[in-house]
């Protein structure tokens, strides 16, 4: 079951930046019309950012059935994004960012699940991802939906940092459709 288009969670906010009392997250397939609300965060979040084209032909290859986006927006603000990229049986995660004013709110966590389920509804067998070595909140995150480092590519990121690879394999089985289930009783 997808999460896609529904309501996910209420997010209580002290911060007067954002007006709404008890504002929604609402998790939806990505379009062209959000790589602009899409850019501040990618470029606040990444040392090297995507450009829009990049954005663009992520878009068109998931209108041809090799990629999948999701956007998460509170209110009219776009505040996440997420994808998966797909090789044979597995899902790649090729990001997951959410703007610096809205973490620690649990939203990352949401995108995972979205892109989980659809990994399983696309039956997929595998997910994988990269991460930065020094990026322990992430590499929490990953670990508590299955992930384990399967291996290290070096100076992946700016040719500098390392990448830990993740691998979470058997994504088809029970046992991983109760711990998104788990996951999801969770939620704040």
């Amino acid at each position: 079951m997808s999460i896609l288009d529904r309501l996910i969670k209420k997010v209580e906010d002290g911060n007067a930046q954002h007006s709404q009392a008890h504002p929604v997250l609402e998790v939806a397939q990505m379009h062209r019309r959000d790589i602009r609300d899409i850019m501040p965060i990618e470029e606040v979040v990444y040392p090297k950012p995507w450009t829009q084209k990049v954005f663009a032909d992520e878009i068109e290859m998931m209108n041809r059935g090799h990629r999948y986006y999701a956007v998460a927006h509170i209110g009219r603000e776009l505040v996440g994004y997420c994808g998966l990229l797909f090789a044979d049986t597995d899902a790649h995660i090729t990001n997951i960012a959410v703007h610096p004013d809205w973490q620690q709110r649990g939203i990352a966590t949401e995108l995972m699940l979205e892109l989980a389920w659809h990994a399983r509804q696309r039956k997929c067998e595998a997910l994988t991802l990269e991460v930065r070595h020094t990026n322990t909140a992430a590499q929490e995150l990953y670990r508590r939906f299955g992930f384990v480092p399967a291996g290290v590519r070096r100076k992946y990121y700016e040719n500098t940092d390392d990448a830990i690879v993740m691998w979470c394999q058997d994504i088809q089985d029970d046992a991983f459709r109760d711990r998104l289930r788990s996951i999801e009783k969770t939620r704040p």
